[in-house]
């Protein structure tokens, strides 16, 4: 596999959406509910998606008949993970969030030792603690040794809860249930693919809006800055960055594309510093340093 030009776009693209998703959803949380938020960003997203896919909707029986595992993959993907991510938004920077993201190897091994007897390799398991590492060092503000007594910012926790589901999602992903290993499932492109997660995810998404909505009623401060903000969160990191991430790892392989990732914090760290005027601390370059290394060591 040669790296060219055109698929180094390909990987790059979808980190900096990702990143822009955080700084965004940092910038609309006094405008919107988050989880009212993550309700209007997917059904804007199934709304815009719903052209190219309406052969498959034309065939609702494929949707019906393999509702729990679509099920399960919109609920821990769509209405748990980026809910998650948009409420730790609330009390933790885009940098924090995007760092502590880039913690998934940890997450990803210890869910498939655990639940799918996926017993990782040593190398896997230094790496995992080199990334870990950096997780700790911006859990605990650059001081190690305050996390014996270390406060979490709810932001923190919550973002730990969402990486967590989406390392579930991601093995039920590459494991996935009857009706949905390949053979079983039918012919779908990539855009019915996501379609297909979308219904469901979508409904999950507008049930916990309308919870949000009877527990913490607040407005929604509609603003062209608002519409905008959704308009991206619905085009970038939903649409175009799966679609140019799974061109990208279809060429690529997976081990390559996983180095692409830890752009992310590093294009948060800058959008943040142009957009909010927050300039990163050094515990966030070393963090970012421990996190790529333990990548770097696990991928070898």
């Amino acid at each position: 596999m040669k790296l060219t030009p055109r698929l180094a776009l390909l990987l790059t693209l979808p980190p900096l959406l990702w990143a822009g998703n955080a700084v965004v959803g940092r910038l609309v949380r006094d405008a919107i509910p988050p989880l009212t938020l993550n309700f209007l960003r997917w059904l804007l997203a199934l709304a815009l998606l719903a052209p190219f896919t309406l052969p498959l909707l034309r065939r609702p029986r494929e949707l019906l008949s393999r509702w729990r595992g679509l099920a399960w993959l919109g609920f821990l993907g769509m209405g748990c993970f980026n809910a998650l991510q948009y409420l730790a938004l609330h009390t933790s920077s885009p940098l924090t969030v995007t760092l502590i993201t880039a913690s998934m190897p940890v997450w990803m091994l210890a869910v498939g030792a655990v639940g799918y007897g996926v017993r990782p390799r040593p190398r896997q398991l230094a790496g995992a603690g080199l990334s870990l590492a950096g997780v700790a060092l911006v859990i605990a503000r650059g001081e190690p040794a305050a996390l014996l007594a270390v406060h979490f910012v709810p932001g923190d926790l919550l973002m730990l809860l969402a990486i967590f589901t989406w390392a579930v999602y991601s093995w039920m992903l590459a494991r996935p249930g009857p009706g949905l290993r390949p053979g079983e499932r039918p012919d779908w492109n990539w855009a019915e693919a996501l379609m297909a997660q979308l219904v469901y995810g979508t409904a999950f998404s507008g049930l916990a809006a309308g919870a949000e909505r009877l527990v913490a009623p607040a407005d929604i401060h509609w603003s062209p800055a608002l519409l905008a903000a959704l308009a991206y969160v619905a085009v970038g990191p939903s649409l175009v960055a799966y679609r140019c991430w799974g061109r990208g790892v279809a060429e690529a392989g997976p081990a390559t594309a996983a180095f692409f990732v830890n752009l992310t914090p590093l294009f948060a760290a800058l959008i943040s510093a142009v957009m909010l005027g927050t300039a990163p601390a050094w515990y966030h370059a070393a963090a970012f340093v421990l996190i790529a290394a333990g990548i770097v060591v696990s991928s070898r």
